[in-house]
């Protein structure tokens, strides 16, 4: 019993950290890009938009969800299921909390908020929207790639478990 709910937590936590990465994907990808190229203050005034309602959003119950839930399943991967299993869980929990929640909270984060003390049509704005859009794309980039080895991770966790059976 216990072994198939910790089978069923990888598969949540690989599909978790996988969606968490596309959407970071998404961002990096065509998102920020396309922003970037509207009027600066058009541009401004829609990520502040994004980021007043990501923090009501499922991307951010699942972003910040998956942190406990990595040091949880790397600790009971340690005492219930060996070696390996264990080995692959730390280094997801390791890439998923350094390089997705870490990066978040030191960089990605403190953009937005000082976006967003900023009126989207002033000078200032305008003067910093290029820097913001590629710094804040920058940290992106790492956060996507860390998420993807996080859900790699769990996933060859998974693998190995099933294969114990």
């Amino acid at each position: 019993m216990i072994h198939q709910l910790f089978e069923i937590s990888l598969v949540a936590a690989t599909l978790a950290a996988g969606l968490v990465a596309g959407m970071f994907l998404a961002f990096s990808d065509f998102v920020i890009r396309a922003i970037g190229r509207a009027e600066p203050a058009a541009g401004i005034e829609a990520m502040q938009m994004i980021n007043r309602e990501v923090l009501r959003s499922l991307f951010a119950t699942l972003l910040v969800g998956l942190a406990p839930v990595s040091i949880l399943l790397a600790i009971a991967g340690t005492f219930l299921m060996g070696r390996d299993v264990a080995l692959w869980l730390v280094g997801a929990a390791a890439s998923y909390i350094v390089g997705v929640v870490a990066v978040t909270a030191r960089r990605n984060v403190p953009m937005n908020e000082h976006l967003d003390r900023i009126e989207h049509r002033s000078a200032d704005a305008c003067a910093c929207w290029p820097t913001y859009t590629r710094d804040w794309t920058r940290w992106n980039h790492l956060r996507w790639v860390a998420a993807v080895a996080a859900a790699i991770g769990y996933l060859c966790a998974t693998v190995t478990v099933a294969g114990q059976e």
